[in-house]
């Protein structure tokens, strides 16, 4: 059995409490990561492919301009990782309707079922986690995260979230 977490010290501006937090949000996301690693090592797929997978999958029709902005890679780095997973048949391209220089990104059905398939596995962990916690604890946790968001990007993350497709339904 595990220790509870011991609250948060009165304290929690010294930097022994905000190296305490940074070590924990290290910890955690390493957890996550872990199994999506493994499952996309066994496929030859890194985290790029990861990342690239779910924002496309949340945005259906993502321009690569956009995907380019969220992810803050080069397009170099972006290019290599869309050809890819356009050679194994995950993320198709389109033209923009308008614009026809725009190329517009959505998954294939393949590409939906990996992008499902690796969430399952944050999903599980991060639910349990949740569900030890409590509402309260989650509330709290998602206003220390938004507030690691610089206030220039949280419009866009807010405005992102609200149009993103729901989880398991497609557009």
């Amino acid at each position: 059995m595990t220790a509870p977490t011991p609250a948060a010290s009165a304290q929690f501006l010294r930097e022994s409490e905000i190296r305490r937090g940074s070590e924990m949000l290290f910890f955690a996301y390493s957890r996550l990561t872990k199994a999506v690693d493994q499952n996309l090592g066994e496929r030859g797929m890194g985290r790029a492919h990861h990342r690239a997978l779910y924002f496309i999958g949340r945005h259906p029709d993502i321009s690569v301009s956009e995907l380019l902005s969220i992810l803050g890679v080069t397009k170099q780095s972006l290019g290599r990782v869309l050809t890819e997973l356009e050679q194994r048949q995950l993320v198709e391209t389109r033209v923009g309707d308008r614009d026809r220089r725009q190329r517009l990104l959505r998954l294939t059905d393949s590409g939906y079922d990996l992008d499902s398939e690796l969430f399952n596995h944050a999903r599980d962990i991060i639910a349990r986690a949740y569900s030890a916690a409590g509402q309260q604890a989650v509330t709290g946790f998602w206003a220390v995260l938004e507030g690691l968001i610089p206030p220039a990007e949280r419009e866009r993350v807010h405005v992102w979230r609200e149009n993103s497709v729901p989880p398991g339904q497609r557009r």
